[in-house]
């Protein structure tokens, strides 16, 4: 006999059955304290819960959170998919995928174009489109192999005021990037004050402005950095000697930075350990509608170049497109009728295209290992109207 599946939307009563899920599925265990927390986030974060019923009886689980993210400077409302899991019993019968596809149609209506996960396993959100858009840069750095401590002008206090203060830090280093998250009042009180416990200190230059802040946590003999926000070269050196006068507390360091970050340079002994880490995935919700909010490049001259999209499970990106690029780098992608599909077109698909349009990808990469199909010619010149932007994330979901 067939089962039924029915996916609903979850409210505050499904509380109890979601978290019972969520602790077996991600092995933790929360105390009565946290749990009442817990159940004030569920309750006030902006998030669409999704359930999948079998039978009547509560299956799987996935939410949506309601964010935005800064793409080229610009804020893009993003569905922060989060919270993935099964019961055994339940699983691979397709009600993820299920859910999933629901997901996607609901972030298109709400005009959520991105959207971004943390994966268990990249190869299967691919399956659906999500793609790989950046990767994080560790570093362990022993005592000794630290910044030469230098005077500089200003100074350090630790932090005791506003949120807006960091927060107005945060935006202006985080806005350089693309896919770093538009954190709310929400997000500090109830994801960084949780994720990223410690202490805080702001950098002050000598007019009294500030700069540049930092959060760690000193452990074991050992100092995590949980951020290190800085808007000038002065307020970072500033920062890593604060880092340094800890030497006689820590045998070492770690601190996760953008792919970009160029201490070892500026190291006398840049042989520390560094990692690359492969972080989070991302993949456009609503291909037309992104390309209207985006941003390429200026250039003397309006192009066109034919686009052959495929999109399996968000079936209305799918097709055969006019990527229009005025001068100023305002866009327009509208498809083409039936009869209008281009020999030349640069095929490839949502993946891809999300990957290099965030920048985690450029066209000529993704064409020398495959994933990029057409002339060549028309990859070029999509590449040079691309931006390039590091992508970066230093929150989790």
């Amino acid at each position: 006999m067939e089962k039924a599946i029915e996916i609903k939307h979850m409210s505050i009563e499904h509380f109890d059955e979601s978290m019972a899920l969520s602790q077996f599925a991600f092995q933790y265990k929360k105390s009565a304290d946290e749990l009442e927390r817990s159940k004030e986030q569920f309750a006030a974060e902006p998030t669409v819960r999704y359930a999948a019923y079998v039978d009547q009886q509560f299956a799987a689980q996935a939410a949506v959170l309601e964010l935005q993210a800064f793409i080229g400077g610009k804020r893009f409302d993003m569905g922060g998919l989060a919270g993935v899991a099964t019961w055994p019993e339940y699983r691979r019968q397709g009600l993820v995928a299920q859910i999933l596809v629901q997901s996607l149609k609901e972030m298109k209506a709400k005009g959520q174009t991105v959207s971004f996960l943390h994966p268990f396993a990249f190869g299967f959100y691919r399956k659906f489109g999500w793609e790989t858009y950046t990767e994080n840069k560790l570093y362990t750095i022993k005592t000794e192999q630290l910044p030469v401590r230098s005077k500089y002008e200003g100074h350090i206090e630790r932090f005791g005021g506003s949120l807006n203060e960091l927060n107005d830090l945060y935006e202006a280093y985080a806005s350089k990037y693309n896919g770093s998250l538009v954190r709310s009042e929400f997000w500090w009180k109830y994801r960084i004050n949780v994720r990223k416990p410690g202490q805080i200190v702001l950098y002050y230059d000598k007019n009294g402005s500030a700069l540049g802040y930092l959060i760690y946590e000193v452990k074991d003999y050992r100092l995590s950095v949980h951020e290190l926000i800085y808007l000038s070269e002065q307020a970072r050196e500033a920062l890593w000697s604060f880092i340094a006068q800890h030497d006689s507390m820590i045998n070492e360091i770690t601190i996760t930075v953008p792919s970009d970050d160029l201490l070892p340079f500026q190291l006398s002994n840049p042989r520390i350990k560094q990692e690359i880490i492969p972080y989070f995935m991302a993949r456009i919700v609503d291909a037309e509608a992104f390309i209207s909010q985006y941003d390429f490049e200026a250039a003397s001259e309006e192009i066109e170049l034919s686009i052959e999209l495929s999109d399996e499970h968000a079936p209305w990106n799918n097709g055969c497109y006019l990527l229009r690029i005025a001068a100023s780098g305002k866009a327009t992608l509208s498809k083409h009728g039936e009869n209008e599909r281009k020999l030349d077109a640069i095929k490839l698909n949502i993946g891809s295209f999300t990957a290099m349009l965030i920048g985690y990808m450029r066209p000529l990469q993704l064409s020398q290992i495959g994933h990029i199909q057409g002339d060549i010619i028309g990859i070029k010149r999509l590449q040079e109207r691309i931006p390039e932007r590091t992508t970066y994330l230093p929150d989790f979901f």
